[in-house]
């Protein structure tokens, strides 16, 4: 596998994970949100990935190089929390508030997730560096 390719890939990586850190922000950010321009409350997102093919066959690793990509970003059907709150404008006439299906200790765990993900997207490419340098070094 080539350097360039290599770079490619972890920054397919770096890419995915900081846009599902993005999603997973946006969920959070509207944790409490009950009223949507669509109506009803907010439903939570998530990111559907993949392997890309990013190049030929490598013989040296004897399969093709993938990287990742988003193929979309769907919104979770799981229900609505049902929460009795007679008081607020968005309740049903029995008094219950439906709040979005968006649950605190997932989203965390997502983005730990996604973090250490794309750390080591940045370690890859840092070790990548360092063998370009290695190299251009023995050509001295």
């Amino acid at each position: 596998m080539d350097f360039l390719m290599a770079f490619e890939v972890s920054a397919s990586g770096l890419y995915v994970q900081r846009k599902r850190m993005d999603v997973i922000a946006s969920n959070l950010a509207n944790i409490e949100t009950t009223r949507t321009a669509r109506g009803g409350p907010y439903r939570r997102k998530m990111v559907v990935m993949s392997a890309k093919p990013m190049g030929e066959f490598d013989a040296l690793l004897a399969r093709k190089v993938e990287g990742a990509e988003i193929d979309d970003v769907v919104e979770d059907n799981s229900p609505f929390r049902k929460v009795f709150n007679p008081s607020h404008p968005d309740a049903d006439k029995d008094g219950y508030l439906l709040k979005p299906n968006v649950d605190l200790m997932v989203e965390i765990t997502n983005m730990v997730m996604a973090r250490r993900a794309f750390e080591a997207n940045l370690a890859a490419i840092k070790t990548t560096k360092q063998m370009v340098l290695k190299a251009l070094e023995i050509g001295r």
